[in-house]
């Protein structure tokens, strides 16, 4: 329901509204009852039956006349609100735009003694402000304009002007209600279809945040130093580490203070044991290994300094030989598995070797699946995926 307001054409001394007020507001007299479907989130149709009573208003200064129309509308309908993501930064708002042709009926009543009217068309066009009261019902406001493109009546009854050129103008504006019949759970005008595409892209996209921060909080050492704060992702395990995952070394010999010999001065080794030997016993217990991410054959980046030590050890003992002895977890098939611990060896070898380690000093061993640790578990997985060093 809500107001009509008809702007041309009138004979002279017939208006609908005071001309001297900036703002009239009259009686209801519109009526607007219809229906819409929609092909998309986007576009649809709508047909709908409107009543217009057309008279002066009480004490406007115009000529008396009461007049009516019944019009008939069929228009293309945009939901504007959808097309510009309303839904970004509102769950309640939406705006509708519709266009299109209409057919209507003037009827003149205040001739005593003759009857006269006439079938009008034109088109229409408006705008549709919504706002979303629960998920099937919704209150809509509605300013329509419709121009008429063969009208011969003037609004008060009587014909209209030559000059005219059968035109005639009209502005409608109403509130009402609009009803969802779909079985939609939210009003369709706001219903956000989900693809299968985009469901599983949202899936694996949040598949990957989950593993980008799995593999953040990994501690390969299990020293509690998550990796990507652990400068020292290869500590013995058991041995005290500080807040940045590096174990005590009190004499700065390359040995976690835990696995000295409690022989000297506050329970640490006091014998002078060079950066080399340390280095030495340490590849020499199984303390350095490489570690590699999930199907990946080279070195992961908390590795690096245990690649470097191994390069170190062997380029300062030119005699001393050593097989890299490749693992994998025990994802994945037993053929591929034996390949990529293989090749892990063997990408190592290379390295030293271009690092200036002869390669006859070298030897590679591919022994696929690791079982020694447990592959229930994230970190029992990790410490699987390595290179061994074994001095010969």
């Amino acid at each position: 329901v809500g107001q009509n307001k008809a702007i041309r054409p009138f004979a002279p001394g017939y208006f609908t509204s005071d001309p001297l007020k900036y703002f009239n507001f009259s009686d209801i007299n519109h009526f607007d009852i219809g229906a819409r479907y929609m092909f998309s989130n986007y576009f649809g149709l709508k047909l709908d039956f409107a009543y217009d009573n057309i008279s002066n208003q009480s004490k406007n200064g115009s000529l008396p006349f009461d007049n009516d129309q019944f019009r008939i509308g069929l228009q293309g309908v945009a939901n504007i609100g959808r097309i510009l993501k309303f839904e970004s930064f509102t769950s309640r708002l939406g705006l509708l735009g519709h266009a299109g042709i209409q057919v209507s009926r003037f009827i003149v009543n205040d001739i005593p003694g003759i009857k006269l009217d006439e079938d009008n068309g034109g088109v229409m066009i408006g705008l549709t402000p919504q706002f979303r009261i629960t998920n099937s019902i919704v209150l809509t406001g509605d300013f329509t304009i419709i121009n008429n493109v063969r009208q011969h009546l003037s609004w008060d009854g009587d014909y209209s002007a030559q000059d005219n050129n059968l035109s005639g103008l009209m502005y409608n504006t109403s509130l009402g209600l609009t009803f969802d019949l779909s079985n939609k759970e939210k009003h369709a005008d706001w219903y956000v279809e989900t693809s299968n595409n985009d469901l599983q892209n949202a899936i694996d996209e949040n598949k990957k945040k989950l593993d980008e921060i799995e593999s953040k909080l990994q501690d390969t050492d299990r020293d509690g130093v998550p990796d990507y704060l652990d400068k020292e992702s290869n500590t013995p395990s058991g041995v005290a580490v500080n807040t940045k995952g590096q174990f005590i070394d009190t004499n700065n010999n390359g040995i976690a203070d835990e696995l000295e010999p409690k022989d000297g001065k506050d329970g640490l080794n006091t014998s002078l044991v060079s950066k080399e030997d340390a280095i030495k016993v340490l590849i020499e217990k199984g303390y350095v290994n490489v570690f590699y991410d999930l199907n990946k054959d080279q070195p992961n980046s908390g590795s690096t300094n245990n690649v470097y030590y191994i390069i170190k050890f062997l380029k300062e003992y030119p005699t001393a030989k050593a097989k890299f002895v490749g693992y994998a977890d025990v994802r994945g098939n037993e053929e591929g598995n034996k390949d990529l611990s293989e090749r892990r060896a063997k990408n190592l070898l290379n390295i030293a070797v271009d690092s200036g380690v002869e390669s006859s000093r070298l030897e590679i061993l591919g022994n696929g699946v690791d079982t020694s640790f447990p592959s229930n578990t994230s970190i029992g997985l990790d410490l699987a995926r390595r290179v061994t060093i074994i001095l010969e």
